[in-house]
């Protein structure tokens, strides 16, 4: 099974900016492109995982309460759309908290794999991506053997590419160009 994990802010929806968070539904706005890139991957048959990182709720930003109606709210706009999103997963942990499910660590990656193979299917890690807009997602995604698209509709910027502690397999502008990649 070919898999793609995807990071949430600045892939998604709109980079609520460093140092902030998207803490309700009101703040979450879908990027222009997002939903058809979305559509294509799964036409063409790649499970789809969000995969991120949400520390606000251990630093007391925002509450699980918040994270769980932006979810819901997202995955309803997914179905309105036809896009099936195979499973969400979020570290709501501060750096501090040394879990295994804070990016860079692969946990919740190993989480989503492992949910595949319950439902006896594998993932092809060699046609499998991760899509992100930061370092840490690049090296999440190389952590864990998959194929890396850093995007830059988000944090990360190509000027400071001499920066970056780990190079991404490709670069895009935005998810629909990272898509055009990965389906060429």
């Amino acid at each position: 099974m070919k898999a793609i994990f995807l990071d949430r802010d600045g892939v998604i929806n709109s980079y609520p900016g460093d140092s902030d968070y998207v803490k309700s539904w009101e703040e979450f706005h879908f990027l222009p492109k997002a939903m058809p890139a979305l559509k294509r991957l799964n036409e063409k048959g790649f499970k789809l995982f969000i995969i991120s990182n949400q520390a606000g709720i251990s630093k007391g930003i925002y509450s699980q309460e918040s994270l769980n109606l932006i979810t819901k709210n997202m995955l309803a706009e997914f179905r309105k759309e036809d896009i099936e999103i195979a499973g969400a997963y979020f570290c709501i942990h501060s750096s501090g908290d040394n879990c295994s499910c804070r990016k860079p660590k692969t946990g919740l990656v190993d989480l989503a794999i492992d949910k595949l193979k319950y439902e006896g299917s594998g993932v092809d890690l060699k046609n499998s991506y991760f899509i992100g807009d930061t370092i840490r997602d690049v090296q999440t995604g190389k952590t864990a053997g998959l194929a890396t698209i850093l995007v830059f509709s988000g944090k990360e910027k190509p000027e400071n590419k001499n920066n970056w502690q780990v190079l991404p397999d490709f670069t895009a502008n935005d998810l629909a160009a990272a898509v055009d990649i990965i389906l060429k």
